[in-house]
């Protein structure tokens, strides 16, 4: 690594990469997570042809635009309060989307024959699935049925790209979800199969005789770019403005499920973990560290702080979140014996105390429909059935329930977020009366599993807390937590 603020270049020979790899959702998280692992991969193998292609189906054209003007380079800033150091990522080779070509371009890429992987991050609505099955209701999936040479989503682009290299006498790749989902492979591989059982039953089986889902964890914490965040790109860089370039924060981790049917980088020199089982992994990311994200971004946002460290400071939301991961987190998960999850709930701590990052509370507490349920309700549920404590998870479910009535503590609007934000606006029209706005929310299976709402216990804890917060404010609610 480079002296702090000093630019780390691509040092590898760049003229050697060839397309191996693409992308599909090329936003902020795969720009500083896997393709900063990828990098050092490179780094450490420079004679290594694993070249990326990056690709968007929904967004993005401009952004690409500007990757080729700058010869396919973007910088990564690794920013904390003791490490600031530049990276310059240089694995691209070529960018594709339908926007700048037309189809056939986009999926020109994806019929080199050796392509190996594509990666995707496209968020937890871009699988387009409702109780764990494809959405045929989905506007994007009955178009791309009816025109699946023209898709609208991700997975039928997806499906479209495995059609193509199925007729050109090709074979399959990789698809290797990168989004922040439990069983993230498992998901995609259901959503892909189900829509090429839709379209073309030969296909399908083609499909699962060639293609494979592993599933993987990631995490990094990376914070929509502000202002001041893109000032601070370009001091770092000289004064050069960098409009890919993007800020993080120095740790990141990585772990894959090792089931590729084309070959691979090999990524575990740089630090990833292949291992037979991601769940484990997946589980304890999912809820120490979204589920105490989550917590602290909509009871925090309510309180009036804008960011997480801002809630960090604040002694009595630290002592809390600290003690949801470890006294109600933490029984649920099941974990390799080398995991130390009091030493993994510390870091925690430190890492949302970053006061560099300036991570939004606001950002964190978007879709919050599609994160509450792995992020606590399955812990509640575990609770339930062992009789364990699960106050604070109780706390955090009122607290997005009173952020999704609309508006703060101080009357200010909230900024809702998600794709369920309409019919639970048209619960939240029942206020003043919030008992009859938690049930018409809790009545959503789309994000409460019958059997829990059916659960007394479960109903009645989350309405002890929200009572508590309208009574007291999140601020002083958290204050009388400290003891619980």
């Amino acid at each position: 690594m480079n002296a702090p603020g000093k630019p780390q270049l691509p040092t590898y020979d760049r003229s050697k990469l060839r397309p191996r790899l693409i992308h599909l959702g090329f936003g902020a998280f795969a720009r500083a997570h896997w393709m900063s692992y990828h990098q050092d991969f490179l780094l450490q193998t420079p004679d290594s042809d694993w070249g990326v292609v990056v690709s968007d189906i929904l967004f993005g054209a401009d952004r690409f635009g500007q990757f080729e003007e700058n010869d396919h380079l973007y910088s990564v800033l690794e920013h904390s309060d003791t490490i600031s150091n530049v990276r310059i990522i240089g694995s691209i080779v070529k960018t594709a989307h339908p926007e700048r070509g037309g189809m056939d371009a986009f999926f020109a890429p994806f019929l080199e024959p050796d392509i190996a992987i594509v990666s995707m991050t496209v968020t937890e609505k871009g699988y387009c699935l409702t109780g764990g099955a494809l959405d045929l209701a989905n506007p994007a999936i009955a178009h791309d049925l009816d025109n699946p040479t023209a898709p609208k989503s991700a997975i039928g682009a997806l499906v479209e790209a495995l059609a193509r290299r199925k007729a050109a006498g090709l074979d399959g790749f990789t698809i290797l979800s990168l989004d922040n989902l439990p069983a993230n492979g498992k998901l995609c591989q259901q959503a892909v199969l189900s829509f090429a059982d839709k379209r073309d039953a030969v296909l399908a089986a083609w499909i699962r005789k060639h293609v494979t889902f592993p599933c993987s964890m990631v995490d990094r914490i990376v914070p929509a770019l502000t202002d001041e965040s893109r000032a601070l790109i370009t001091e770092k860089l000289g004064g050069m403005q960098d409009p890919n370039g993007i800020v993080c924060e120095p740790f990141r981790q990585w772990v894959i499920e090792d089931a590729f049917v084309k070959g691979r980088p090999a990524w575990e020199e740089v630090g990833a973990q292949f291992v037979p089982d991601v769940e484990p992994f997946e589980e304890m990311k999912l809820r120490t560290l979204n589920g105490a994200h989550s917590f602290l971004a909509y009871l925090g946002y309510l309180a009036g702080y804008e960011t997480i460290d801002a809630c960090m400071e604040d002694a009595n939301f630290r002592s809390v979140a600290h003690a949801l991961m470890v006294k109600e987190q933490q029984p649920t998960l099941d974990v390799p014996g080398d995991v130390d999850l009091d030493a993994y709930a510390a870091a925690l701590i430190e890492r949302f105390s970053n006061s560099q990052l300036k991570h939004k509370t606001a950002q964190i507490a978007s879709d919050g429909s599609q994160k509450l349920p792995q992020r606590m309700l399955a812990s509640i549920a575990w609770h339930l059935e062992h009789n364990g404590d699960w106050t604070r998870l109780a706390l955090g479910v009122a607290g997005w329930l009173r952020f999704m009535t609309g508006s703060d503590e101080q009357g200010n609007p909230t900024p809702i977020n998600d794709p369920l934000a309409e019919p639970i606006a048209k619960a939240a029209a029942l206020l003043p009366d919030w008992d009859a706005y938690i049930d018409a929310v809790f009545a959503m299976e789309a994000i409460f599993p019958p059997a829990l709402v059916a659960d007394v216990r479960f109903v009645g804890g989350v309405k002890q807390q929200y009572a508590a917060l309208i009574e007291l404010g999140s601020k002083r609610h958290m204050t009388a937590m400290v003891d619980c």
